[in-house]
């Protein structure tokens, strides 16, 4: 019988329960020998004689970088399969260069982004913020003034794998909703394939009851909602951002929705967190919540099973569904 590979866990010590439960924790060790300690820091004795046998790294938030300095210490080590979104903030290009696997369980953080999205659209289309505070004020909307979602015109920014699944819960709700995507890397015909309309970002920002935003956080996307763009939505439109704070002009949208032309829905901030006085926290047409559109509490066992998922493909010498290229680190998020 073939030695099972060494694994090194490295995450931080308040979320290894949630990403691996039980159940998970025992799948794990059945697929590989899983070394007692917990890395957080590379440079303790603890993490150096882990790191020194480690076959694979499976990371989560909490993990240290994987650069030059730790991949010096684990001179075995042949996967990094990381059980969250992201490994552009850990996973340094010296991994690729040294032939190493890198998989992220970003596909499984998706569907709860997906989800987190769709609800603040449907609460977008009816302009639910407003009509919570006029309530709360005894004021209620003549039917007239009431609005619904059948027929709003969503402009999606972003074909990312989020964006894709916007699309098609879009597509596939009874609302009829009209879905223009905005992408450079798309072409007009790829986006009608997805069941979307192709659109310069002006365009969509212009014609858009509501723009959601799932592009990468890049130095050519920073402010890619600035004050010229949001000047060119509609009065009434709302804003949605589940992506990355710095892809939105903060003090610009304050502004607009500030004169109440606009409303946002916003789950990351530029900054982040927003502090605490700041005039978005007061706006009676702005939703602010912490980050919690991806995995959340008892979800986050789905970034675990993923991981542990990939652990055994690549046991079995399988590809890796979620195989993160260093190509890739140009353009995800």
């Amino acid at each position: 019988m073939a030695e099972r590979p060494k694994l090194v866990l490295a995450m931080g010590p308040d979320i290894l329960d949630l990403v691996l439960p039980a159940a998970l924790r025992t799948r794990l060790d059945a697929l590989a020998a899983v070394h007692p300690a917990l890395v957080t820091d590379a440079t303790t004795p603890e993490a150096t004689a882990a790191l020194a046998d480690a076959d694979i790294l499976l990371t989560g938030w909490g993990a240290p970088a994987v650069d030059t300095a730790l991949l010096g210490l684990a001179p075995r080590l042949g996967a990094v399969i990381h059980a969250a979104g992201t490994v552009k903030g850990h996973v340094r290009p010296e991994v690729w260069q040294r032939g190493i696997a890198v998989s992220s369980a970003a596909d499984a953080n998706a569907g709860p982004v997906v989800d987190f999205t769709m609800a603040t659209v449907v609460l977008a289309a009816r302009r639910a913020l407003g009509a919570a505070v006029d309530y709360t004020a005894g004021r209620l909307p003549a039917y007239a003034d009431r609005r619904g979602a059948d027929g709003a015109v969503v402009g999606v920014i972003g074909a990312s794998r989020i964006g894709r699944g916007v699309i098609a819960r879009l597509l596939a709700a009874p609302a009829d909703y009209r879905v223009l995507l905005a992408d450079p890397y798309v072409s007009p015909a790829e986006a009608a394939a997805l069941g979307a309309e192709s659109a310069d970002l002006d365009t969509l920002c212009a014609a858009s009851d509501i723009v959601t935003v799932h592009a990468p956080d890049l130095p050519e996307t920073h402010h890619l909602l600035d004050a010229r763009r949001l000047g060119l939505m509609r009065n009434g439109a709302a804003v949605i951002n589940t992506a990355r704070g710095r892809l939105v002009d903060t003090e610009a949208l304050t502004r607009e929705c500030a004169a109440g032309r606009l409303d946002a829905y916003l789950d990351v901030t530029d900054p982040e967190p927003l502090p605490r006085d700041h005039p978005l926290h007061s706006l009676r047409n702005v939703l602010l919540t912490p980050h919690i559109a991806g995995c959340q509490g008892t979800e986050v066992r789905r970034l675990g099973a993923y991981a542990v998922d990939e652990v055994e493909r690549w046991t079995r010498g399988e590809p890796l569904l979620g195989a993160v290229r260093a190509d890739d680190l140009a353009r995800i998020a």
